[in-house]
């Protein structure tokens, strides 16, 4: 039993990051429980960007990235709320309305968000399109320990997801740095173009764990 521990141990340990270009996280269906969570060494951020494609049919409140501390479950949080054309922010647990986007579904679509806590703006970029800049908290950094979630919304650290806020879906190319990044290289993501991948979360060098039904899969391409 000591031996099958040790194993087990060491094998934990022994995971290594995977390159995942080409490939998607998908979620195909609702549920509490099934989530990817994500990995990092990096646990103090002054300034956050974070990209990511997702697909979706979902019509209902769902979320696309979580990010929660001991101290705040919504310490970066990009949610979709509803039916509508509205984006939520949640950063260090202020909550901004991002209106008038253009959320289309049974599309890939792209999203990055800008956050830094000397001036406290956060903003939004859909398709390479900015929202307002919009206050949210300054001063005060993200401090872990962090954990960062793909699939579902924390109502607490590490868990308490709600079934009618998971993602139904797929999510790829996912992206973090602990800083701002430019408009132009915004867009170099969004158009597939060369970038300098995430310092924190890297899709090509990604560190995760996948708990329940979600599958790994190459991302489909169209031909006419």
């Amino acid at each position: 039993m000591a031996f099958l521990l040790l194993l087990g141990m060491l094998t934990a340990c022994a995971a290594v990051p995977q390159d995942l270009s080409g490939k998607t996280f998908t979620f195909p269906q609702q549920t509490s429980t099934a989530h990817v969570r994500l990995t990092t060494s990096k646990q103090d951020f002054s300034a956050v960007t974070v990209c990511l494609r997702f697909f979706t049919d979902l019509r209902r409140d769902h979320s696309l990235f979580s990010l929660a501390t001991p101290s705040n479950d919504n310490d970066f949080l990009i949610f979709k709320s509803g039916a509508n054309d509205e984006i939520d922010l949640y950063i260090r647990g202020n909550h901004a309305r991002f209106g008038g986007q253009e959320y289309k579904l049974n599309m890939w679509q792209s999203i990055c968000s800008t956050w830094n806590s000397a001036s406290g703006v956060a903003q939004l970029w859909l398709d390479g399109k900015p929202s307002s800049r919009k206050f949210f908290s300054s001063g005060s950094n993200i401090r872990g320990p962090i954990i960062m979630v793909l699939g579902q919304e924390q109502d607490s650290h590490g868990g308490a997801f709600d079934i009618n806020q998971s993602l139904v879906g797929m999510t790829s190319d996912v992206h973090m740095w602990d800083y701002i990044l430019s408009p132009c290289e915004i867009h170099n993501y969004v158009d597939e173009l060369n970038f300098t991948p995430g310092n924190v979360l890297n899709w090509r060098m990604l560190d995760f764990q996948i708990v329940g039904r979600v599958l790994i899969e190459d991302k489909q391409k169209i031909c006419y």
